[in-house]
């Protein structure tokens, strides 16, 4: 076996599956220390444990890719690069480096090993690859001790909408967005563990493949409690199936699983949006899922906080804070709680200059212990908002905006728009409740808009850290990332031929 998928090193499932060196094949049907899957699956805790660590991967330092450098912390170094290669998220100054490549728009440039294309090639991959072990060892409760059929469905709902979850940030980092470029070259899609190595396809048929996993998961989980926020449940798979809908410019289904997906949270209000705590505790009351991270898991310098939360003694207080820029930050109004969490325009710190974002900050000053989100019911209001208001349904899609904005700010009102106009306003909302949550990049090439960064006072550009590339047209070259060099070396399936341009 020569592919990466399955040759990259896992973060925690590899120890209880294998316990075998880094270097041994994964797919090893029986080595050295005679550890197999019937025995590794033969309990419900086992299975679980197994699941637990999958979940564990996403946040984990070095991953499985082996990578030791301090912007590799799994899933939000991900959602920090590709906000960074959007349009509201500046660089203060150079600091130490790390992130700025992506800024700047060459890092995704480089295909060799430990550049962001290959760390986040292999992020995925090494998850699915959990997910099909689940799938293929995990579906028969006769085989699996202590388990109920109930629990099996739980499993593998969890393991298919993981997989989904994966292949959908795979393809829209790899490739362009869904709509116009169904027949452009897609990712491998792997299903079970399998010695085939694979081609790139097609788009369609990984959001084929996404679809039915998501359709299949949402079957298995309804109904079903998880274990904690930490899980996948249904309203998560509902949520996911939201985000593909609305790229692939399916209004109807993104409107009618956004709504599915809220339901049984709450949201914020003003008070609570600006508290420290919002946007790193898994326990918020608008989190859908996220990572909980005690203290003792924290990988401290190399972690999301690390790099945003300028307020710790991390890489983000050292010259790299991450800023709002002026031309967005002023169409927040003065009533609005979200203008909060950004410094103040006046703001005489050095190590909080005008328009650094307090937003994602550590929950205790000083502790490295906090939370990593990866879905918040907001999102959910914007996609149903404005896959509304595509149809047309202009005062249903303002109720549903007003619903979370007022939340906000109660002096909110959306009577003055409609048409295209509604539609701006609610892109407007969305680059606003969701900034620093990883959505830029993808927005950008959805909405086929290109890169268009404001410059000028307060915005990209000096005294800020030079981003390089300031506009950028509808599906450039530049918004994707290369497939990994040992890829496209070792899997027999991929040639030069398969490089992304």
């Amino acid at each position: 076996m020569k592919t990466i998928f399955f040759k990259s090193t896992m973060f925690a499932t590899a120890i209880l599956l294998f316990a075998t060196s880094c270097n041994k094949n994964y797919l090893d049907v029986a080595p050295s220390n005679a550890i197999t899957p019937d025995l590794v699956y033969g309990s419900i805790s086992a299975v679980n444990s197994a699941q637990t660590s999958s979940y564990l991967s996403l946040f984990a330092f070095a991953g499985g890719n082996g990578s030791t450098n301090h912007d590799n912390f799994g899933q939000k170094a991900i959602d920090l690069a590709n906000d960074l290669m959007g349009n509201d998220m500046i660089v203060h100054t150079s600091g130490y480096g790390w992130f700025n490549a992506d800024y700047q728009y060459t890092e995704w440039q480089n295909a060799t090993r430990a550049t962001r294309s290959d760390k986040t090639w292999s992020f995925y991959y090494d998850i699915i690859k959990q997910c099909n072990l689940l799938l293929d060892n995990a579906s028969d409760p006769a085989k699996i001790a202590g388990s109920t059929a109930a629990d099996i469905e739980r499993v593998k709902g969890e393991a298919l909408a993981a997989r989904a979850w994966c292949y959908f940030n795979l393809i829209n980092n790899f490739q362009q967005t869904y709509k116009g470029n169904e027949s452009k070259p897609g990712v491998p899609v792997y299903t079970t563990i399998s010695l085939e190595n694979k081609g790139r396809g097609k788009v369609s048929d990984v959001y084929t493949q996404i679809i039915a996993d998501l359709t299949l998961a949402e079957t298995l989980l309804n109904g079903k409690a998880r274990p904690a926020k930490t899980n996948i449940d249904v309203s998560v798979a509902r949520g996911i199936r939201a985000r593909v809908a609305l790229v692939m410019e399916d209004w109807a289904t993104a409107a009618t699983y956004a709504n599915k997906a809220k339901v049984g949270y709450t949201l914020m209000n003003a008070a609570a949006y600006v508290n420290r705590a919002s946007f790193s505790s898994i326990g918020n009351s608008e989190w859908m899922w996220g990572s909980l991270i005690p203290a003792s898991q924290a990988t401290i310098y190399a972690s999301f906080f690390s790099h945003i939360d300028a307020s710790q003694a991390g890489y983000a207080g050292l010259g790299g804070q991450k800023k709002i820029p002026k031309g967005l930050y002023d169409q927040i109004p003065a009533t609005d709680a979200r203008k909060g969490v950004f410094a103040l325009p006046t703001s005489t710190s050095t190590q909080i200059p005008p328009y650094t974002q307090i937003k994602h900050e550590v929950p205790v000053s000083g502790s490295w212990a906090a939370d990593y989100l990866y879905m918040r019911v907001a999102e959910m209001y914007l996609i149903e908002a404005e896959a509304l208001a595509r149809q047309g349904q202009d005062a249903a899609a303002r109720t549903v905006l007003e619903s979370l904005l007022t939340a906000r700010n109660p002096s909110y009102s959306a009577a003055a728009f409609s048409g295209t106009a509604l539609v701006s306003e609610i892109l407007l909302q969305r680059r606003i409740e969701l900034w620093g949550e990883g959505f830029s990049l993808f927005d950008v090439k959805r909405t086929k808009n290109g890169l268009n960064r404001i410059t000028g006072t307060g915005n990209h550009g000096a005294p800020s850290l030079n981003p390089v590339v300031y506009q950028l047209p509808d599906a450039s070259p530049l918004f994707l990332m290369r497939i990994p060099q040992r890829e496209i070396d070792n899997n027999p399936a991929m040639s030069a031929a398969d490089q992304n341009p």
